[in-house]
């Protein structure tokens, strides 16, 4: 799995959009801002987290976006396979997107075999971890020290 800057985006938008769960809704504007996300591209990324359920938008002068559901019920999982489709590295491994690979024999191929071992571990952890969890791991991470780069000349 390859995650496109479309799929960044997006969790960078629900990541805003969780740190701001208490208000009625963020403005495209403060998100674009926030995360350097141009605002034409988020248009479409918001577009495409509500067609999927994740977001809900308001329309008007005080409209904009906010979670369809608790942070901690989105799962980086679900939001990843709505916006980029499988999580696996290859087709012939992918439970949902499975396409037959071009390999002789796919029930002895090592490559399919080591494929399907490295989707394990990428469904294991995009399914564990919420938007919940990520605002939670940006805010410990926020309280963190710059590294200051060491040059010696």
């Amino acid at each position: 799995m390859k995650l496109s800057l479309r799929g960044e985006y997006a969790l960078r938008a629900l990541l805003v959009l969780g740190l701001n769960v208490d208000r009625n809704v963020v403005r495209i504007q403060e998100i674009s801002e926030h995360q350097n996300i141009p605002k034409r591209f988020l248009e479409q990324i918001l577009n495409d987290l509500k067609s999927g359920g994740f977001v809900l938008s308001k329309r008007g002068v005080a409209g904009g976006y906010r979670l369809a559901l608790p942070p901690d019920e989105i799962r980086l999982a679900a939001v990843i396979r709505h916006m980029e489709g499988a999580l696996a590295p290859v087709s012939c491994v992918s439970e949902r997107f499975y396409e037959k690979c071009s390999c002789p024999d796919e029930s002895r191929c090592a490559i399919r075999s080591v494929m399907g071992e490295v989707r394990e571990a990428i469904v294991r952890v995009a399914e564990r971890v919420t938007v919940g969890e990520l605002c939670e791991r940006w805010r410990k991470l926020q309280q963190q020290p710059l590294d200051v780069a060491d040059y010696e000349i």
